[in-house]
């Protein structure tokens, strides 16, 4: 498995951003900016960025906590501070840095688990970039925080490819979030699997092949 390291990237608002990064050992065939979930930076978060560079991808994970982890109540708590603004800000440093490793915008995609699901979405519709990918993310009729949007009030916006995977229930949520994505111009789907199933993995990997070439 391809190894990780941290750098620490400066943001134009005078912070400093740490982000785990991963490099593909062949032709890199796109850049891939991974958002962890709501504990923060875990190992499962690492080893998906690691897991994507073995796919070709060059990988980067911005640390979006002050804290690497966070446990217990502090999750929600950190949760309930998240900023949209920040997170693009975030976001938008790690963007820079994989043009500056020569990926066009075209070939740049997000993908987000859990809480990192919803800010990949907000992405998705913020910014132009190749494709995006959410597994699970929350918020979708009510904001995760008052400094982050409802997935649902979102859908219409979207500017890239969006895909959502959702577990294999009958979630209302869900297929409202499925309808509310209908309206956006860009291709977009919601389906259901078991999250940790190789095939759900399959869905996103082909996803990004079909609409980062």
């Amino acid at each position: 498995m391809t190894s990780t390291r941290i750098e620490t990237l400066s943001l134009t608002d005078g912070r400093e951003l740490r982000v785990t990064i991963a490099e593909p050992d062949s032709a890199v065939r796109g850049g891939l900016v991974v958002l962890h979930e709501a504990r923060g930076m875990t190992s499962g978060t690492r080893t998906l960025v690691s897991s994507l560079a073995d796919e070709g991808w060059l990988a980067i994970a911005p640390h979006l906590y002050d804290e690497d982890r966070v446990h217990g109540d502090d999750i929600q708590d950190q949760v309930s501070k998240l900023s949209g603004d920040r997170l693009l800000a975030d976001t938008d440093v790690a963007f820079v840095w994989l043009g500056q490793q020569g990926v066009s915008a075209d070939r740049m995609g997000v993908v987000g688990f859990d809480t990192g699901g919803t800010v990949a979405m907000v992405v998705a519709a913020s910014r132009t970039i190749g494709a995006a990918v959410t597994v699970q993310g929350p918020g979708i009729l009510e904001p995760l925080s008052d400094g982050l949007p409802a997935l649902v009030d979102v859908a219409g916006d979207l500017t890239c490819p969006w895909l959502g995977i959702y577990r294999d229930d009958e979630s209302e949520e869900v297929s409202k979030l499925r309808d509310a994505v209908i309206s956006s111009e860009t291709a977009s789907d919601v389906v259901r699997f078991d999250v940790s199933s190789d095939e759900a993995w399959s869905r996103a990997l082909n996803w990004f092949d079909a609409h980062m070439r």
